[in-house]
């Protein structure tokens, strides 16, 4: 199951309710704060459970009409639908952690219930995971973000397989090269731009 990492954060049981209202034991196999997602594992789950078919978020378009799915305010209004559209594919949000994500913005409104639940296409495939709002009071409706499933697989993608996701590390140290680095440096072909101060043993 694929949620938002803010939903688990501080939790120490976890369950996992369907439509039908029967409940599920669940643990968390990983979170992860800078996308803002986690993944936890049912404990013995039905037969016949029918995951999500996962949609291509790259070839989202805007202006093209999207449906957020989500429990807004709790279970006692679960599995409630908003639509609207898609205004942005790439939009840049920080979060409360600081952390800078690219998101699909839209403005079916969702609320802080819906953190985790499915933003899909007009075919019935998941495209985003609905993650934060913005509005005036911040809360309740506003605009809506959501993960794109382009990163969504990768990140849960590492989490199976490695238990947090994988980045990479450029692992060195660089300042900028002026007139004074440059003549303490012996450097006389240039006097401005970037010095390797340091490289990490990774």
């Amino acid at each position: 199951i694929i949620t938002n990492a803010h939903v688990v954060s501080g939790g120490e049981k976890f369950e996992v309710v369907l439509q039908n209202g029967d409940s599920y034991d669940a643990t968390v196999i990983g979170a992860d704060n800078q996308s803002d997602l986690a993944l936890l594992k049912m404990q013995n789950p039905p037969e016949g459970l029918v995951a999500a078919t996962f949609g291509n978020s790259d070839e989202l378009e805007v202006g093209e009409m999207v449906v957020a799915i989500g429990n807004p305010g709790g279970l006692a209004l679960a599995s409630t639908q908003t639509v609207g559209y898609i205004s942005a594919v790439q939009r840049t949000i920080t979060t409360e952690l600081g952390y800078t994500m690219v998101c699909i913005q839209a403005d079916a409104a969702i609320n802080p219930g819906n953190s985790g639940g499915a933003l899909v296409n007009l075919a019935g495939e998941l495209v985003g995971i609905n993650t934060a709002i913005y509005s005036n009071t911040g809360s309740y409706s506003g605009y809506s973000f959501a993960i794109p499933t382009s990163i969504v697989k990768k990140v849960v993608s590492d989490i199976r397989q490695y238990g947090a996701v994988q980045r990479a590390v450029l692992g060195i140290t660089i300042s900028e090269l002026n007139s004074k680095i440059a003549k303490e440096k012996g450097i006389t072909a240039v006097n401005e731009g970037a010095v390797i101060e340091e490289v990490s043993d990774l």
